[in-house]
């Protein structure tokens, strides 16, 4: 008997928020009907996705920075197609195929002064990765890391998150120590103990789209080495030309000991992460014969995985999309601060290229204070959560909160957007927050029902 995909599908086409509490997470399909995101989607393309009903929505999420190209991109769809067709060998284990050297090498090219790559399956094993190598070539065993930091949730990554509510529960971790953002002082009394392996930083956080202030990477990188110490450049969400350059870290004139990669290099279709290093650091891990695994995944350097990786690095070539997210992003964050200059509960709007912070204030009318105060007891950040909201179901724009118990929103969209969509997007927003000022409007009776939800929680 063959496999049916599109019967199975179409026997369960209404099936998935069941199912999905019953076998996965049973907390998702509860968050997702409280706010109203229990949407089925049935296909999506570029920056749209389709619901069951036919309505399109504007996905300013991208998968968390995913799809840079946007969804089922036509190249790297074909792309897979032709290494199924080919029936290539594959995960035999002891062979060199050409693809993983070939990524590599693509990879390298856009990191000058990094020399080698291990290929895994995610952001967080890249991360976990770079932990373990950075400790082995040092011969230290603490990280440092930076407030509010996002690395991932595996033991390692966790470690070095800056974030209690993922922490909590789950020591003992590895030794480790936080730092302030930016904070050189912090970084070097750290240093003094004598024991840290390295700093791990983001050059644009994840969780409210924090920066460090110009020119820290490059001062902590000269700190860290006069040290003994290496620099880690997480690049798993910044990277792949989201901020204006294909690295983050590019914005200076810095190059890390260690970079982290994944989400957009799978192209949207075939998970895969990348670890970036100096030749000397392989060297000493790899160090003889008998190491030659001391390191190692079974799934590293699939055909599919590295097909999407150079499909990818393609199509971000020859549609120029570094240089669109620069374009774009500016003329996205020009609209968005000139909304903040018209709307004071929008406090700030930060970021580079197309990673942008929308964070939110205390309004000045008396009606939305007491609104604003209100969700605030209830919990620090449904106001953020109330605009998300509000874009979703009364625009079909689909965004985020940057992070718990924070009032920011994050806007990564696909890196191909355009004017049609910064338009969509500054539109949409400038109705929420005209709403949101006078502190009425289904927003605030949606608000309600979040708080209601809360206190009983």
């Amino acid at each position: 008997m063959d496999f049916d995909l599109q019967a199975l599908l179409a026997a369960h086409r209404t099936d998935g928020y069941e199912l999905y509490g019953r076998y996965l997470n049973p907390q998702q399909p509860k968050v997702l009907h409280t706010i109203g995101f229990d949407k089925t989607y049935e296909r999506a393309e570029g920056a749209y996705l389709y619901d069951s009903d036919g309505q399109q929505y504007a996905d300013f999420l991208a998968g968390f920075g995913v799809f840079a190209a946007g969804r089922n991109h036509p190249v790297i769809r074909q792309a897979l197609h032709d290494a199924l067709d080919a029936s290539l060998a594959d995960w035999t284990q002891f062979d060199c195929g050409p693809l993983p050297g070939l990524l590599a090498e693509r990879l390298l090219a856009r990191a000058p002064g990094l020399d080698r790559v291990f290929f895994c399956n995610s952001g967080t094993e890249a991360v976990e990765s770079a932990l373990k190598f950075a400790r082995y070539a040092t011969g230290r065993g603490r990280v440092l890391y930076c407030d509010h930091a996002f690395h991932g949730l595996t033991t390692g990554s966790l470690s070095v998150n800056g974030s209690a509510e993922f922490r909590r529960g789950f020591d003992p971790l590895l030794p480790d120590a936080p730092i302030p953002l930016g904070d050189l002082d912090a970084l070097a009394a750290e240093l003094r103990k004598g024991d840290v392996a390295a700093l791990i930083i983001e050059p644009i956080q994840g969780k409210g789209v924090h920066m460090p202030p110009d020119g820290f990477l490059t001062a902590a990188a000269q700190l860290l080495h006069a040290n003994g110490a290496l620099l880690i450049a997480d690049e798993v969400q910044s990277g792949f030309g989201r901020t204006g350059k294909f690295f983050a870290y590019q914005h200076e004139e810095i190059v890390p000991d260690i970079v982290t990669v994944a989400k957009a290099l799978s192209g949207g279709f075939v998970p895969v992460g990348a670890m970036l290093a100096k030749d000397w650091i392989f060297e000493k891990v790899f160090s003889n014969m008998d190491r030659v695994m001391v390191h190692s995944t079974t799934f590293k350097g699939g055909v599919l995985a590295m097909t999407a990786g150079l499909a990818a690095l393609q199509v971000h070539d020859d549609e120029h999309l570094t240089e669109n997210a620069a374009r774009t992003g500016e003329a996205l964050k020009t609209a968005l601060t000139a909304l903040a200059g018209k709307y004071d509960v929008l406090a700030d709007v930060r970021g580079r290229g197309l990673m942008i912070g929308l964070e939110f204030g205390k309004p000045s009318s008396l009606r939305a204070r007491t609104s604003w105060n209100m969700l605030q007891k209830a919990r620090v950040g449904l106001f953020a959560q109330m605009v998300v909201v509000a874009l979703f179901q009364r625009h079909r724009i689909l965004t985020q909160v940057s992070g718990d118990h924070m009032e920011v929103i994050k806007l990564i969209p696909p890196l191909m957007i355009g004017d049609t969509e910064v338009k969509l997007f500054t539109e949409a927003f400038g109705e929420v927050l005209e709403d949101a000022s006078k502190g009425t409007g289904l927003m605030w009776d949606f608000g309600r029902t979040l708080v209601k939800q809360a206190v009983r929680n």
